[in-house]
């Protein structure tokens, strides 16, 4: 059994991946070709944004934005300690302050209340300076945008969404990656929708961003490749990979009602011995990983060892907050500063999740699970 089964989407899309990519092969146009421009005007359209970049990789998405925004040494950016390393790495590698802030115990994404009170600490402490909010959309669903712009507007920060495992979802019926003043999302080969190497794609409705963005995206470039007028990185999505992306997107739709038909299934089975993820009204989740919480590290790993030695794979997202990793130890943060982050990576385990699992299969990890807690 497959955490993830790539091979049976490539099997119903073999044609027309290969078609594109021959097409690419034929025009020559490895970087910037016309598949380029395609796809971001298809997910700027699905997104619901103006504007949409494609770069190079999901951390790209977010590094770019904030090199945009000049954010640097002495800013504070407020992310959540629950994530990918990736959300705080690009705060950290240009000069400015990670400020990390609890999560909800249900959706594990940011909570708001939380947030302003972090806030307000740093403008009291008086060394840092706000600037920005990095909201992260755990496991496929948005964070709470309402309350969070509102809370930017409020303290006038800008907000950049890390829609890296979102993109798809919904939330008060608008789609992920149209929050915010930015926001920024992964095709990394495990991702709902992903790419066959590394990839990814930034959103916004600002003019004046989107040049910026666009210019970072090639060594800060101006009128022409030997114009530079700003710093900017090596980030380009290159064009066999958009060729692909183009093909998975005319089947995302339904890839997306197959992953709710599996989390549905799965929840039903398990919500009486483990706790399943809540989805509550006015949001859809895209189910990027379909993550349940059992009731100690204890039983975790009894559950995690039964199911490999029936050879059902498990992943845990995420074994460690990022407050408590080596790479942030300068921000003298130690254990108990984030409880519920620290109390949810001991319990939470991920359950292989797909379009194309089958029922069986889904009734099958379910009852190993079943008998194993009674």
């Amino acid at each position: 059994m497959n955490f993830i089964d790539l091979n049976a989407q490539y099997q119903i899309l073999k044609d027309d991946i290969s078609k594109r990519i021959n097409r690419v092969l034929d025009s020559g146009a490895y970087i910037m070709g016309s598949e380029i421009k395609e796809l971001e005007s298809q997910l700027a359209q699905y997104a619901g944004t103006k504007y949409c970049v494609s770069c190079s990789n999901g951390t790209d998405a977010l590094l770019i934005p904030l090199m945009a925004w000049n954010i640097g040494r002495g800013d504070a950016v407020f992310t959540s300690p629950f994530t990918f390393i990736a959300t705080a790495e690009v705060i950290q590698l240009l000069g400015a302050t990670p400020v990390f802030v609890d999560i909800d115990k249900d959706t594990y994404n940011i909570d708001f209340e939380m947030l302003e009170k972090a806030i307000q600490n740093v403008l009291k402490e008086g060394k840092l300076n706000p600037k920005a909010i990095i909201p992260v959309d755990l496991f496929g669903i948005c964070a709470d945008y309402d309350k969070i712009n509102t809370i930017a507007k409020k303290y006038n920060l800008l907000v950049l969404e890390d829609a890296a495992q979102s993109f798809g979802a919904t939330y008060n019926g608008n789609k992920s990656c149209s929050f915010g003043d930015c926001a920024a999302t992964s095709f990394y080969p495990a991702k709902p929708l992903g790419c066959y190497g590394d990839g990814g794609a930034i959103f916004t409705n600002n003019d004046e961003l989107y040049e910026k963005l666009i210019s970072i995206r090639v060594h800060g470039q101006g009128d022409d490749k030997y114009n530079n007028v700003r710093i900017g990185i090596n980030g380009r999505l290159d064009t066999i990979q958009a060729a692909i992306l183009l093909s998975k997107l005319s089947i995302f739709d339904k890839e997306i009602a197959e992953r709710n038909r599996v989390a549905k299934r799965y929840t039903n089975n398990l919500k009486n011995i483990l706790k399943t993820p809540i989805i509550f009204e006015n949001y859809s989740s895209v189910w990027a990983q379909y993550s349940v919480l059992a009731k100690s590290n204890e039983e975790r790993t009894k559950i995690m060892d039964l199911l490999k030695e029936q050879q059902i794979p498990t992943v845990i997202y995420y074994p460690k907050p990022l407050h408590l990793q080596t790479a942030f130890e300068n921000l003298n943060y130690n254990f108990g500063d984030f409880p519920i982050s620290e109390d949810i990576s001991s319990r939470i385990f991920s359950l292989p999740m797909h379009p194309y699992l089958c029922d069986s299969e889904i009734d099958k990890i379910s009852n190993v699970i079943f008998e194993i807690l009674n």
